[in-house]
């Protein structure tokens, strides 16, 4: 059960109008490594992990999901006062024709999610491994992220998301540590 307070978890601020921005955001939102996906994944990976760190992935998981509304909420602003004709400018023509300004859940591509991008492998150190990949692959976006825009604002933002991947890696890391110490001293020889 989640209590949900009603802000952000951190402050969303964009400076202007930027559709194409906007465009490249949705990979955060409805990609492979994106944050519905992360959310996922860990909420689902929960039930085959020991109860040593299960409280880990259900804190990460349900992080993601108010990584998940920031990003929404920047496409939102990105996109409030978008023309149509700019929105076509920049790619988003398709999506403007079947969803208007409405979120949807696809990549900067506009190919939709799929269940296909998450993993849970049943195995603790696998799925942690993947977990921590997956970690690392955001913070990467992150980054090329922060360097397409000259918005201060929106930049801003997306540090804030780019630390919490390098925090959430290092935690997996330390994790994957735990289970390896707690299956060192279950040994029989």
């Amino acid at each position: 059960m989640w209590v949900y307070e009603k802000k952000l978890q951190y402050p969303v601020r964009v400076s202007k109008c930027d559709p194409r921005m906007a465009k490249f955001l949705t990979e955060q939102y409805g990609g492979a490594d994106g944050e519905l996906s992360a959310a996922l994944r860990y909420l689902n990976q929960r039930y085959t992990i020991p109860d040593k760190v299960i409280g880990l992935l259900t804190d990460i998981g349900t992080e993601e999901f108010a990584h998940l509304e920031m990003i929404a909420t920047m496409i939102y602003k990105l996109t409030k006062d978008a023309t149509p004709e700019q929105l076509i400018a920049v790619g988003l023509g398709p999506h403007y024709a079947n969803h208007d300004h409405a979120l949807y859940y696809e990549n900067a591509g506009g190919v939709p999610w799929t269940a296909a991008y998450i993993q849970a492998k049943g195995d603790p150190l696998a799925d942690l491994y993947e977990d921590i990949a997956a970690e690392e692959k955001a913070r990467a976006t992150y980054q090329w992220l922060i360097d397409m825009t000259d918005d201060v604002d929106l930049q801003d933002s997306l540090k804030f998301l780019r630390e919490r991947e390098i925090v959430h890696s290092l935690r997996f890391k330390e994790a994957v540590e735990i289970i390896k110490a707690d299956r060192d001293t279950k040994k029989v020889f």
